[in-house]
């Protein structure tokens, strides 16, 4: 079964949650290195998170746009 795109858009949110939160505590461990290439790895989920949800805006409002000039 494919999975909604809303799904997807949460679960890149949630993985770029889940990594900020292992950067935190791999900083409070004073393992700078790991949290620099983990909040690395968080900023890019970010950007494909919000990628991907404005893709989606934009299909969204194309679609609408069809629909109310049909």
């Amino acid at each position: 079964m494919p999975q909604s795109t809303h799904d997807r858009a949460a679960e890149l949110h949630n993985l770029a949650a889940h990594i900020h939160a292992a950067a935190a505590e791999a900083h409070g461990k004073a393992d700078h290195l790991t949290a620099h290439e983990l909040s690395e790895k968080a900023l890019e989920h970010s950007r494909n998170a919000y990628k991907y949800s404005r893709e989606m805006l934009e299909e969204a409002e194309k679609s609408s746009k069809k629909s109310s000039e049909a």
